[in-house]
């Protein structure tokens, strides 16, 4: 699934190309994703002049003088520019085409993407109002972690994957910061010190600032708005290197299911 890395990503490249045009028209293929496209965006989005691409968590948020669509990429989904006329491909779902300039073309296979309609207010949008601070934020850090946590029983990797407690760390960027502050993913969040905490935070940031520089994580399915993959895979320490050495002490790195969710990470240097 794209996390805050490849959603940045995307938006960087796409907005110098769009913001301060008009939008000609939403063309829909098919309506049919995570939820139905709303029938009347068509409607409201032709002739929109576009104000903002700006990012909240996993979500694009393309603000309008008319109002903001929110559009999700998914598990596998992803938006690009389109500059020339190219006929559109399987799962290929809906264009917005803008006004001399380029096409956004989204391209979700298990369709588990979403283009919806958030209004003049889009912070009040039920997909929004609940989450928790952006992890690159200022409200984000090992001070907030520690009080959050504490009294939970959770282990440290799903409190930390839990949008309304910090928003856009997905299960990659959760196994490399864990690795990098020395915490086991299983360890219960509310049992973990102030200390600890403010490396964890530090970590988190770390990272995800690592892979908006490699342009993201392409594991499978995720392609900036360019075409170009991420090349922050070829950084990944321990998501997806079961029985590899661990780069710092060589022990095989281990993988487990913690909170429904394949995790990674070294025995030895993770407590």
């Amino acid at each position: 699934m794209p996390e805050l890395p490849e959603v940045e990503t995307t938006r960087r490249g796409i907005a110098p190309a769009i913001v301060g045009r008009r939008i000609h028209s939403l063309v829909l293929r098919s309506r049919r994703l995570r939820w139905p496209i709303p029938r009347r965006l068509p409607g409201r989005l032709a002739g929109a002049r576009i104000q903002a691409l700006r990012r909240r968590a996993k979500y694009l948020l393309l603000v309008t003088d008319r109002g903001t669509a929110l559009i999700h990429l998914g598990m596998t989904g992803s938006i690009r520019l389109i500059f020339e006329d190219q006929a559109p491909k399987k799962h290929e779902h809906f264009d917005i085409v803008v006004e001399n300039g380029p096409i956004l073309r989204f391209h979700d296979p298990r369709r588990f993407g979403s283009l919806l309609w958030a209004g003049a207010r889009p912070e009040r949008h039920p997909l929004l109002s609940g989450l928790g601070p952006e992890p690159l934020g200022e409200d984000f850090h090992g001070d907030y972690l520690y009080a959050v946590s504490r009294g939970r029983r959770v282990s440290i990797k799903p409190f930390l994957m839990n949008s309304r407690i910090v928003v856009g760390i997905g299960n990659i960027y959760a196994s490399e910061a864990l690795f990098r502050a020395g915490i086991h993913p299983r360890r219960p969040a509310g049992r973990i010190s102030l200390q600890r905490m403010r490396r964890l935070a530090d970590a988190v940031r770390a990272v995800l600032n690592e892979s908006l520089r490699s342009g993201g994580t392409t594991l499978r399915d995720f392609y900036a708005g360019d075409g170009r993959p991420g090349y922050f895979a070829q950084r990944l320490r321990v998501y997806e290197r079961a029985e590899a050495p661990c780069p710092a002490c060589a022990t095989p790195i281990r993988q487990e299911v913690i909170g429904q969710r394949s995790s990674y990470f070294c025995p030895r240097c993770q407590r």
